[in-house]
């Protein structure tokens, strides 16, 4: 455990460590090379919500190993989570994290470039979801790091990727068990068949 991660301000248990996590700091995750300045801004999906940066931590980061649009679900056992939970998704697995993807995603996987920008962690505040940071200042990044070959950024993590025709029958089962669960972009998932549904 990084002594550093200031579990004490989280509204929620973060995540486990992964292999190589680094120290904390506040990530800003795009495809786009050319971001310096981060403004305040309303996301669409949200039109009353107030304008804000939003900025990832370390710990939280692997979540956002993926082509923007991707639609994935990540899981991980926290204090509450039963003995049964843990074995009925973590029994067959060496890991303490896992992330699914539908496999019309994989090629997009393959092929994306990400740059993770690093943001200055003393204008942010803790949002009510864990390992999310948001601020209402406009910032600067500090530095911008490339990230390729997601796959095997997963793979040294320690990070178990799954890939499955259709995410929904997973997703259905996690969001109904006591394991911690983010997923994103889910609008995003491909038809799937009667019996999923």
């Amino acid at each position: 455990m990084n002594a550093d991660y200031p579990e004490n301000l989280l509204a929620r248990e973060p995540a486990p460590p992964y292999q190589g996590e680094g120290p904390f700091a506040l990530w800003h995750f795009s495809e786009n090379a050319a971001l310096s300045q981060f403004r305040p801004h309303t996301p669409t999906t949200n039109p009353t919500a107030p304008p804000l940066v939003w900025a990832v931590d370390t710990r939280h980061a692997p979540t956002f190993w993926f082509p923007r649009d991707c639609p994935r679900g990540c899981i991980w056992p926290v204090s509450a989570t039963t003995a049964e939970d843990r074995e009925r998704f973590f029994g067959q697995s060496g890991t303490s994290r896992i992330h699914v993807i539908e496999a019309s995603w994989l090629e997009r996987m393959r092929a994306c470039h990400l740059y993770t920008y690093r943001l200055p962690a003393e204008t942010f505040r803790p949002h009510e979801v864990g390992g999310y940071w948001v601020t209402d200042q406009q910032v600067e990044a500090i530095e911008r790091v490339l990230i390729d070959d997601l796959l095997a950024r997963h793979a040294h993590a320690r990070i178990e990727l799954r890939i499955t025709p259709s995410i929904w029958p997973f997703w259905r089962q996690v969001t109904g068990s006591t394991i911690e669960f983010s997923g994103s972009r889910l609008r995003n998932t491909a038809p799937h068949p009667q019996q999923f549904s």
